[in-house]
């Protein structure tokens, strides 16, 4: 779910078309986002799989500040420096959409826009919270969400309120959903 969520926010940041925005599956969480230039070529933003980075630009109004390790303030919990030696080499791999349906549940949400995506986060949200509160299997969390889209599948935006209503109904109808596939 976190990846199509990031889908949703480069799409509305960045004013790019859902259809060229891509994810692949990058098994070292190494690589956190790649831009396509014009002629072909691609620049890459690499760093240790550590959110203080992405957490640290957001702060820092996307200024870049030291969190290295070997040069942080003393005392402080500091990100160590991605060795690529180390490393070796990356993979990347094309997203197989039946290992993660929440993916393809929240581009589906997306596309559809309006109150959809809040739909999805809601549903989420209870699915999550029941998963870990041992009341749902990990794989009945996108179960959840679908039934619930399927309820709920979204509506204009007419004012802000009715995404707060769009969220206390999808909660009602996830809550229920997760009394049905647990």
């Amino acid at each position: 779910m976190n990846k199509g969520l990031e889908v949703m926010e480069a799409h509305h940041l960045f004013g790019t078309p859902y259809d060229r925005i891509d994810v692949v599956v990058h098994p070292q969480s190494l690589v956190h986002g790649i831009l396509q230039l014009a002629d072909g070529a691609m620049l890459a933003h690499l760093g240790p799989p550590d959110m203080r980075i992405a957490i640290s630009y957001a702060l820092h109004g996307g200024e870049s500040v030291d969190l290295l390790a070997d040069r942080g303030p003393a005392g402080s919990r500091s990100v160590a420096p991605l060795d690529l030696a180390q490393v070796g080499e990356l993979s990347f791999e094309p997203v197989d959409l039946d290992a993660f349906p929440c993916l393809r549940l929240a581009r589906e949400a997306a596309v559809a826009g309006g109150t959809a995506p809040c739909v999805l986060n809601a549903a989420n949200e209870v699915a999550v919270h029941a998963f870990l509160e041992g009341q749902l299997r990990f794989n009945a969390i996108a179960e959840v969400i679908d039934r619930t889209l399927a309820e709920l599948p979204g509506a204009p935006v007419r004012a802000f309120e009715s995404l707060y209503e769009a969220d206390r109904q999808a909660r009602e109808v996830a809550r229920e959903a997760v009394k049905l596939s647990a």
